[in-house]
């Protein structure tokens, strides 16, 4: 005889919120995104006012994208050296200084520049730091796929938010005092990170190999294994081609006639899309099926943007876009196999390069994107992302199929397991 619990346990999105310590992340991440997007705009008008150079105000834009590859590849080793608590409260509170800076009136536009590459630095540490320490909170299981989950559709509402609550703030202050609610928000990220989730000891010790050394070492066993190495470049390189319509809005617009307003909803419009896709996956899939659907939908996801090779209207190319951003909901199963597929003392390296590569092959397909667009129609060149793209996509799916457990020879998978027990 059977019985039923009086009260069933919280599901989906439900149970990772009623984690104490997941509240806390969340609240300082929505804080620090949020305080991060309003001073890059504010930043960048300050830069503009003091010099009056649209390259130095653009540039200041792209210094947020290239540290990435440094921070991630050199300091790697800081997110299993330390406890990852400490270094994340510690990323704060260097970030909130930096910040800090750039408010004194005699700080050079150079001195803002080199703080916003600092900054910039920092920040693919931390986020693999923050990942990897999700799965203590969270487990290594669903709860940290779902965590992972809410805290993209963070990132992705923020920008929304962000950029219109900065300009907002903009016609009520002037850009260093706009500034100054970034030094807020990172302090009050430190102090939810310091007092709302427990000290526990780092991942892996710290030895007798430099940093760099260790960095460099994790960067080499991460991307030594075939089905690690697979796994990132399923979630690199379709994020590579997407990014061509919105690095690309502004002279789409001006190539079919539209007005601001629809600038605007055209950077929206797949942000919208992965939002509302994610959010279905996590809370109506259940972890087998968001499994099974990886693939196909990672396959397929760029092929709406071969709908530009119409040179569709406004009301098509939405669609179209949003269906790209729905398209990227694949990535929520693949959490789950990349955690399952690194080891524990790995996580944190393996994290920070896989956002690191992120930043960076997105900073990469925006400028390839851009000089594409210098010798054919912008339209064409959004289909032709969307086709590359695919047959990228279809070749990197095939590889994560030969590599996924019980299909690699008993040669590779020995071979693998070599390269794991010399990070130990």
């Amino acid at each position: 005889m059977s019985h039923g619990p009086a009260t069933a346990p919280p599901a989906g999105y439900r149970a990772v919120f009623a984690v104490t310590e997941f509240r806390a992340v969340f609240a300082a991440h929505l804080l620090s995104l949020l305080g991060v997007v309003v001073s890059e705009l504010a930043l960048t008008v300050l830069v503009y006012d003091l010099t009056g150079s649209p390259l130095l105000s653009a540039l200041t834009f792209a210094l947020g994208l290239l540290p990435y590859v440094i921070g991630g590849t050199l300091f790697a080793g800081v997110a299993d050296r330390y406890p990852a608590r400490r270094f994340l409260v510690v990323c704060d509170l260097v970030c909130a200084a930096c910040v800090a800076v750039m408010l004194v009136p005699a700080t050079p536009v150079a001195g803002l520049l080199a703080l916003r590459c600092l900054v910039a630095a920092v920040a693919p540490v931390f986020t693999g730091t923050r990942m990897a320490a999700l799965t203590d909170i969270l487990g290594d299981g669903d709860l940290y796929v779902l965590g992972r989950s809410l805290l993209r559709i963070v990132s992705q509402s923020a920008m929304l938010i962000g950029f219109g609550a900065g300009g907002a703030l903009l016609t009520v202050l002037s850009p260093r005092g706009a500034i100054t609610v970034t030094v807020v928000t990172f302090l009050c990220s430190a102090a939810l990170l310091r007092f709302g989730t427990r000290d526990r000891p780092a991942r892996a010790g710290s030895g007798s190999a430099t940093l760099l050394k260790e960095s460099l070492s994790g960067a080499r066993l991460i991307l030594g294994d075939r089905r690690i190495r697979a796994l990132l470049l399923l979630l690199w390189l379709p994020a590579m081609f997407v990014v061509a319509p919105e690095a690309l809005a502004a002279p789409y617009v001006a190539e079919i006639g539209a007005g601001p307003a629809a600038l605007g909803l055209l950077l929206c419009a797949m942000a919208v899309g992965h939002v509302g896709a994610e959010l279905f996956v996590g809370s109506a899939l259940r972890p087998r099926t968001r499994s099974r659907i990886v693939l196909p939908v990672a396959a397929v996801g760029l092929l709406p943007l071969v709908v530009y090779v119409v040179r569709p209207g406004l009301p098509l190319a939405l669609a179209a876009l949003a269906l790209a951003g729905m398209g990227a909901a694949y990535v929520i199963g693949l959490d789950q196999w990349f955690v399952d597929a690194v080891p524990p003392e790995l996580r944190g390296r393996a994290m920070t390069l896989l956002t690191a590569g992120l930043m960076t092959i997105q900073g990469a397909g925006m400028a390839l994107a851009g000089l594409a667009a210098e010798f054919f129609p912008v339209h064409h060149v959004v289909a032709g992302s969307g086709i590359i793209g695919t047959v990228v996509a279809l070749l990197v799916v095939a590889e994560v199929r030969r590599t996924a457990p019980g299909q690699m020879s008993d040669t590779e998978r020995r071979d693998g397991a070599d390269r794991h027990m010399t990070s130990r």
